[in-house]
């Protein structure tokens, strides 16, 4: 039961100390709280879970502009953050988590502001047309988050220059490149100013709750915590992906994501098996590629070892169906 609404501003904007702050925050939360936490980074690439980095993000161009590559805890797609954008993240205990409430929040923020938003497709916040929010999700045994980008004055130039977007995901939402299928809060609302978005979006929070939000307490994250967790995301190991020696490499975008695999086989083994994708399922996800790690490199073999994997819902039945034939094309 859902008895107190806290919310949280950052202080600072850089990417790191953020991220380390939200995953702090998940592990901190109280019984019957619902945490909303508002945050900026600075000139910034934010990559998936499970994502390529080389693939999504021109990753020497960004960090030689003096650019940021980070990579959070939740699955979805590549997102270029400066200050024009706001981020918020939604972070509960399992039992009163509710992304449908969530979402709901948000769109009454932009309402409030004279926008009329809606949700589109999988995990997208768009206006006439265009998105101005892209969410994403993660979850532990007690607890989780919904987090998402608020694009208010973005800079569509950055967005093109330092993402990579595939053709075939372009091709999937209609659009010619990355910059024209975004738009800026700003493009709808002129006047609009960031402390004006963030007043809308505590006061929606507090209207679908039925409570005041009350600012999070001063000490509830011990420093100590906040700064081991920030040197693990600025740390090489987490933020790059590794570039395997493949013998097979395999694409393709399906329903519930874009996919990429890199195999390495030896005497008939798959002794390695890297898996890129911008699922929202990250966990799944990466329990599929050391599951197949050390399989027979045949079809049935494969297949098989994909099947021992949770298949508790649907979507996930579908991606072990998916991941399955797309391997036989190595074969």
């Amino acid at each position: 039961m859902i008895r107190r609404l806290s919310w949280l501003r950052a202080e600072g904007t850089d990417p790191y100390r953020n991220l380390a702050l939200e995953e702090a925050l998940l592990g901190r939360l109280e019984e019957g709280e619902v945490l909303l936490y508002l945050w900026q980074n600075r000139h910034t690439v934010v990559i998936g879970r499970n994502q390529n980095c080389w693939k999504e993000c021109r990753v020497t161009l960004l960090e030689e502009e003096g650019g940021h590559l980070a990579r959070r805890l939740s699955g979805g797609g590549a997102v270029y953050h400066d200050l024009g954008n706001l981020n918020f993240t939604f972070l509960a205990p399992r039992q009163d988590y509710s992304v449908e409430r969530q979402t709901r929040v948000i769109l009454e923020a932009v309402r409030r502001c004279g926008i009329r938003a809606e949700k589109s497709g999988r995990n997208d916040l768009t206006c006439e047309g265009k998105k101005f929010s892209g969410n994403a999700y993660y979850e532990t045994a007690s607890a989780c988050y919904h987090h998402g980008t608020l694009l208010l004055d973005t800079d569509p130039e950055k967005i093109g220059r330092y993402l990579s977007v595939s053709r075939e995901k372009l091709r999937a939402k209609s659009v010619d490149s990355v910059r024209s299928r975004v738009g800026n809060l700003r493009d709808w609302a002129p006047a609009l100013t960031l402390e004006e978005l963030e007043e809308a979006l505590l006061e929606a929070f507090g209207q679908e709750y039925g409570l005041k939000a009350a600012p999070l307490e001063p000490g509830r994250i011990p420093d100590g915590e906040l700064e081991g967790l920030r040197q693990k995301y600025a740390g090489e190991a987490w933020k790059y992906s590794p570039r395997l020696p493949f013998s097979y490499q395999l694409e393709k975008r399906f329903g519930w994501g874009e996919v990429q695999l890199q195999l390495e086989v030896k005497e008939g083994r798959l002794a390695r098996c890297l898996l890129f994708s911008d699922g929202l399922d990250p966990a799944w996800l990466e329990a599929s590629a050391a599951r197949l790690e050390g399989c027979e490199f045949r079809p049935q073999a494969l297949a098989e070892a994909l099947k021992e994997l949770p298949a508790d819902t649907p979507a996930r039945l579908q991606m072990g169906r998916d991941l399955a034939e797309l391997l036989r094309q190595a074969l």
